[in-house]
């Protein structure tokens, strides 16, 4: 699933090339997805002027004046800016035109992502209730030492719940975890204030670091210009189960927390 640094990675290249532009037209092809895309969506978004383009953890937010069109890109989708006249693809759900004569497109094979219009998505369910974002400023460990106490979960469930930090899914945690040498079973209760002041920064460096290599590209993803991202080239951990630790050389390891994927070095992180 894209998590922050993907989603932050899109927005970033939508913002030149939409911002300040006309919605012309609206096709949706298929409207299937895991929130369905409403019956009026096109006649809500017809028209419209993108005024801004924000992020809410892994949730995009186009600002269209007098509501939000609000993309979540799924487990395998990306939304790309293409020419008008670019052949549509297998599992291409929704294309918005715009005067630029540029189309911005949904591509989300497992169609596990959405596209709605809301008026307020303050108040929208998928965004209610979610936690800071690790760049803000009230994050950093004095908040996680705080949420955490008396929790029994472990500390990478703890650190990928989105009512507590948003936008750091199984990659970036399994990354930032060992960075700072936290076995991602150690109950998040049990994790010191110190050890929670450096897993704080170490997350924000990594998906610093995976921000500036656009993100992580295993299957399907792609920014905006369509160009994969280049982060999984850089990772400690996450998917090299038996290969030998980057700092004592000792072979990795691999379990499943809440049926995901976790990588970690038994000896490193304690």
């Amino acid at each position: 699933m894209p998590e922050l640094p993907e989603v932050e990675t899109t927005r970033l290249g939508l913002v030149s090339r939409v911002v300040g532009r006309q919605i012309r037209d609206v096709v949706v092809r298929e409207p299937r997805l895991r929130w369905p895309v409403p019956r009026d969506f096109a006649s809500r978004v017809r028209g419209a002027r993108v005024r801004d383009i924000r992020r809410r953890g892994k949730y995009l937010l186009f600002d269209l004046g007098d509501g939000h069109l609000l993309v979540h890109l799924g487990m395998s989708g990306n939304l790309t800016v293409v020419p008008g006249d670019r052949p549509v693809r297998r599992h291409d759900h929704v294309d918005l035109a715009l005067d630029s004569g540029e189309v911005v497109r949904l591509n989300d094979p497992r169609r596990f992502g959405a596209m709605l219009w809301v008026r307020d998505p303050t108040r929208h369910a998928l965004l209610d209730g979610l936690g800071v974002e690790p760049f803000d400023e009230s994050f950093g460990g004095e908040y996680l030492h705080r949420a955490s106490r008396g929790k029994r979960a472990p500390v990478k469930a703890f650190l990928m719940d989105a009512r507590v930090v948003t936008g750091i899914g199984n990659i970036y945690a399994n990354e930032s975890l060992f960075a700072a040498r936290i076995h991602p079973s150690r109950p998040a209760g049990r994790v010191s204030l110190e050890r929670y002041e450096r897993l704080a920064a170490e997350a924000r460096a990594t998906l610093s670091r995976a921000l500036a290599a656009g993100g992580s590209t295993l299957r399907d993803f792609v920014g905006s210009d369509g160009e994969p991202g280049h982060f999984q080239l850089e990772y400690a951990v996450y998917g090299r189960e038996g290969e030998p630790c980057p700092a004592c050389g000792r072979a990795l390891r691999a379990t499943r927390h809440a049926g995901r994927a976790t990588f970690y070095c038994g000896a490193c992180q304690r």
